[in-house]
């Protein structure tokens, strides 16, 4: 009886893991699954820690405000050959923004998220400089910053900010200025992934699928032309906090100063090689969000906003001789669903390695789409992917061209 018991009493504990990582901007983990060296993008946490109901009581540690991933051994805290060294996107001083986060469906254990800038550019310099690797004591003190730099919901006018349903009043948690998920144990639209309400898959996991959490924010007045986004989730039911953050720049701003440039960064600390034998993917990151990092970025005063962009569709499919993969989806252009309508992707770039299947096609600005892709065969009969049905919003601005993250077949 007291085996069974400690046994139920460890799956417990295995099983309670959350799981969670920032996907829009393209932060740092999510580059380093694309680029195959993090298996597991959605396992950067900071345990065990209290992290209910004070959610800033915690000390980072390693993890730093960028987050650090124990599974594969990768800080994400120093930049590398894929992340860190540009920003991934350019915002402008006071503009609101859409923001996601992903949630993995076995590890959603509810809690509260909230997205930071540190505006000590001297300080942020640390996490941005080559080869140089952050103490302990500077990811504490670049952590501190970040959440004197909390971005509240209550600045983006008509968003929801509500309180945490699994938190009272009088406690630490008690805070709308952060965003909240839903109630841990409700019957429907449960925790974090009940935020939006998406299907499963709408974001990319290693573990069991993930669900997008979709939120505004209002960019500092602050200028910078590399600086950092923090994202951090406090989950309620675990000791666990997950942190990720993702470069970015700030323009059109009164406040700060442009850093030097990333050529003139220098530092006397040994430069670090990140080993990468061991930490092969065969999958990269696939986001259905009604957004993208290029939709994210504000339209400059001087472009004509595009009204047709060319939507590059990418799809890892083995298939034997004889077999096409093709897109079909809700719209015209994808054939409203009629198979015998579908596009046809090419074939190109296929390798035994890499069975990548591309095309682009142009669509309307603005338009959103679900679609799924097909395997036909030479007679003509169609294999379909399983459900859910992916789903896309063609950015609205000046860009002309973009790829939606390239995909698994399922």
């Amino acid at each position: 009886m007291k085996l069974s018991l400690a046994l139920a009493v460890l799956s417990a504990v295995v099983s309670v893991n959350g799981h969670g990582y920032l996907t829009i901007p393209s932060s740092r983990t999510r580059l380093g699954s694309e680029s195959k060296l993090d298996t597991c993008p959605e396992c950067t946490i900071l345990e065990p820690v209290s992290a209910w109901p004070n959610l800033t009581a915690a000390p980072v540690g390693r993890s730093g405000p960028c987050g650090y991933n124990a599974r594969v051994s990768i800080d994400y805290n120093y930049p590398a050959t894929n992340w860190g060294n540009t920003p991934v996107v350019s915002y402008t001083a006071g503009s609101t923004v859409d923001v996601q986060w992903c949630v993995d469906n076995n590890g959603d254990h509810g809690g509260m998220f909230s997205y930071r800038i540190c505006q000590n550019q001297t300080l942020v310099d640390k996490f941005l400089t080559p080869g140089y690797i952050p103490t302990e004591a500077e990811k504490q003190q670049a952590e501190n910053c970040f959440e004197a730099g909390t971005l509240p919901c209550t600045d983006v006018t008509g968003q929801t900010c509500g309180y945490n349903p699994d938190c009272t009043a009088g406690q630490a948690c008690w805070r709308n200025d952060w965003f909240t998920c839903n109630a841990f144990q409700a019957d429907s639209r449960r925790a974090c992934q009940g935020v939006d309400g998406n299907t499963l898959g709408s974001c990319y996991t290693t573990i069991a699928g993930g669900y997008t959490v979709t939120k505004k924010i209002k960019i500092p007045n602050f200028n910078s032309a590399h600086t950092l986004l923090s994202f951090r989730w406090n989950s309620f039911q675990t000791g666990q906090v997950y942190l990720s953050c993702a470069d970015i720049a700030i323009t059109g701003g009164s406040g700060g100063t442009p850093p030097a440039s990333s050529s003139s960064k220098t530092s006397t600390a040994a430069a670090t090689t990140l080993q990468t034998s061991t930490k092969a993917s065969s999958s990269s990151i696939s986001t259905t969000s009604t957004t993208s990092a290029a939709a994210a970025t504000t339209t400059p005063a001087t472009c004509t906003p595009a009204t047709t962009v060319a939507v590059t569709f990418k799809e890892l499919a083995a298939t034997t001789y004889g077999q096409t993969i093709k897109v079909v989806g809700s719209i015209a252009q994808l054939g409203s669903w009629t198979t015998s309508a579908a596009t046809a992707l090419s074939a190109s770039q296929y390798t035994a390695a890499s069975p990548l299947w591309a095309q682009t096609i142009s669509l309307p600005a603005g338009t959103t789409f679900q679609y799924k892709f097909i395997k036909v065969a030479a007679d003509g009969s169609v294999a379909w992917e399983s459900d859910p049905n992916r789903s896309y919003t063609v950015p609205s601005g000046c860009d002309t061209a973009v790829t939606i993250g390239t995909t698994s077949w399922r």
